[in-house]
């Protein structure tokens, strides 16, 4: 920039008023922040006095009280004080902090203030702040403090405390009086300062709220942390028990270290109970840190305390820098070796969390080739028979894995009990993508019923194919509209037919609903488009007659030999289907029903006639259809 330049330059003007005003109301999301900033700067005192006196002896305590009448909070502690001069120099300026200033100088880690702005929080919560203090280096004076607001604040000269430290007193706004509340001061600060290194009590209590083991800072027998864990996990964990617990420990590329636990708290598919709290320097930082943790970890609690991190000016979030990304695969990497560590080590667990968590556990496999191995062969999948795990499944399938790619059961899953081998449920989360990679895992076959390729598996070409007229009569006699009658062969032959739907015909229908766009997002509506412009809607399902089935030979008998009985017959097996196709979970209209009801009454009492009695065709049976030609 020129000479000239530099002439034009003016100071910039600051509305200390509105500054004030956005720091303290908006830069913190809760008011609770005032109350940690708050203990931060006690504790920081204390961790000061100790490094400008380290051969003095001095006990470290943090005390806050609360007066419900005065609507006041007090935070006390036994740290380094101010004099007058740090007052207005530290204090009283915004965006100026010692403790910052400390830490560059010493390089103490234990220092946790960082941007001068904490001890404006207070005037988000307080009318009034009114700070008396002494300071170790001046210990026959002491100072008090008060501002209403913060934009302005008078220093007048008090009587010394009796040893140094500071007291900040707040009197509340009435919209935050409840926080003079003790147990509601004992409820935030166990979880904000449970990693403190500064005992922490509230009002008269001779116990601090922080007085909890911390395990991964303590060196206990092997015997034992397991125990130490699980006890720290139930005593933070807030809403869900902790199944089991495994340690967060450094390595090369982040300092991190804590604890991460299982919830036992019911999730599914895409359920996120994620619950992570990180502390910088002992201090909770971020309380909802659940993007550190793997988005398939939904059901994942714990806590993890680091140096590095670097945090927002509010405090209350994490700068997404190398720090955080190294911390993010280093608790993805944890959580695989503690559910590793589990499986091996406590069964018991490792079967609570596969009966809780089976269906999260499904995808969360998908995205980790570890957890993948470990969980192939014991995760539960969703069948037809209940809860199987992928090797029951292929075991049960003579060396298959079989699975449904619809939502209903009906016909299918008819087959299938038929069959006795269960059936996968592939609409549910997870169970197709993870099937199909454990059978290549595993190197065994798998059925998709609905899809071409496992209907060409399951429905085998019969031995001598119909001539036309017989599959013309059968698909008159036997199948509704947009049915599309398949000669074939299947297991078990007593089943004569089984109505299997066509799963594209289905998507096709669903997405050419008027109401589609408002449902389905574009790019996905585009892409389901783009798959079933192969088929034109007018096959809906597919009903497979098989030839082996005594009955179906029968029939074909009677049709040949030209037996009277032969339409009574099929009308007989058409209203057999339509009958199982009602407990089928898309079930035909109640009309349907009724009628084939009222047809198989009609059948039986033509079966039962006298030979010169009744003679029914398959018009009488379905009144819908003309099937008088048919009549032999």
């Amino acid at each position: 920039m020129s000479e000239e330049g530099h002439e034009n330059l003016r100071t910039t003007e600051v509305d200390l008023g509105g500054l004030v005003s956005v720091l303290a109301t908006h830069l913190y999301s809760t008011p609770l922040v005032a109350l940690r900033e708050l203990v931060q700067n006690a504790h920081d005192s204390h961790t000061r006095r100790r490094l400008e006196d380290p051969a003095g002896a001095h006990r470290a305590v943090i005390r806050v009280s609360g007066d419900p009448v005065r609507r006041t909070v007090a935070i006390e502690d036994t740290g380094a004080g101010l004099t007058e001069p740090e007052i207005h120099a530290y204090l009283a300026t915004v965006g100026t902090g010692y403790t910052r200033l400390l830490r560059d100088l010493t390089g103490n880690e234990d220092l946790i203030g960082a941007f001068g702005l904490g001890f404006l929080s207070a005037f988000s919560v307080a009318d009034e702040v009114t700070v008396t203090t002494t300071s170790h280096r001046a210990p026959e004076l002491g100072h008090r403090y008060r501002s209403r607001g913060g934009e302005q604040y008078s220093v007048d000269p008090v009587p010394p405390r009796p040893q140094p430290g500071t007291v900040v007193e707040l009197t509340l706004k009435p919209e935050h009086a409840h926080l003079a509340d003790e147990e509601v001061l004992r409820d935030v600060l166990a979880r904000y300062c449970v990693l403190l290194g500064v005992p922490v009590h509230v009002g008269d209590d001779e116990h601090p709220v922080n007085a909890v083991p911390v395990p991964w800072r303590e060196a206990l027998p092997a015997g034992e942390q397991h125990a130490a864990r699980m006890a720290f996990a139930t005593a933070f964990g807030r809403r869900f028990e902790p199944l089991t617990a495994f340690p967060v420990e450094p390595t090369e590329q982040t300092d991190a270290a804590g604890l991460l636990w299982v919830q036992d708290g019911g999730t599914y598919g895409s359920s996120d109970n994620r619950d992570l709290a990180v502390y910088l320097r002992g201090m909770l930082l971020a309380e909802d840190a659940r993007d550190l943790l793997p988005s398939w970890a939904g059901f994942i609690g714990g806590v993890v305390e680091s140096n590095r991190l670097t945090p927002t000016a509010s405090r209350e979030d994490l700068q997404r820098d190398e720090h955080y990304r190294a911390l993010q695969q280093t608790l993805a990497d944890a959580i695989v070796n503690g559910l590793y560590e589990t499986a091996r080590l406590h069964p018991a667990a490792w079967r609570r969390i596969l009966a809780r968590h089976g269906q999260e556990l499904l995808g969360a496999a998908l995205c980790d080739d570890r957890l993948f191995t470990l969980l192939a062969d014991d995760v539960p999948v969703p069948t037809s028979q209940g809860d199987l795990t992928a090797g029951a499944l292929r075991a049960a399938g003579g060396g298959a894995v079989h699975v449904a790619l619809g939502s209903g059961g009906g016909f299918e899953e008819m087959l299938y009990r038929a069959m006795r081998v269960p059936i996968a449920r592939g609409d549910r989360y997870a169970v197709l993508p993870f099937l199909r990679r454990y059978a290549q895992l595993r190197d065994c076959r798998i059925v998709e019923l609905g899809s071409e390729s496992g209907n060409r598996e399951l429905f085998r070409d019969p031995q001598t194919p119909l001539a036309p007229e017989e599959a013309g009569w059968l698909a008159a006699a036997l199948a509704d509209e947009g049915e599309q009658l398949v000669p074939a062969r299947f297991d078990p032959p007593g089943l004569p037919l089984v109505l299997v739907p066509d799963r594209e015909a289905e998507l096709k229908a669903r997405i050419e609903d008027d109401q589609a766009d408002a449902r389905i997002p574009s790019a996905a509506l585009r892409l389901a488009r783009a798959f079933t412009a192969r088929t034109d809607g007018s096959v809906r399902a597919r009903l497979y007659l098989n030839t082996d089935a005594p009955a179906v030979r029968d029939l074909l008998r009677a049709y040949r030999a030209g037996h009277t009985g032969a339409a009574t017959a099929a009308g007989l097996l058409r209203s057999v289907k339509v009958i199982m196709a009602a407990a089928a979970s898309d079930a035909r209209a109640g009309d349907d029903l009724t009628a084939a009801l009222a047809g198989i009454g009609t059948a039986v009492a033509a079966l039962t006639a006298p030979a010169e009695g009744l003679s029914v065709d398959v018009g009488t049976l379905f009144p819908q259809d003309d099937g008088g030609e048919d009549e032999r």
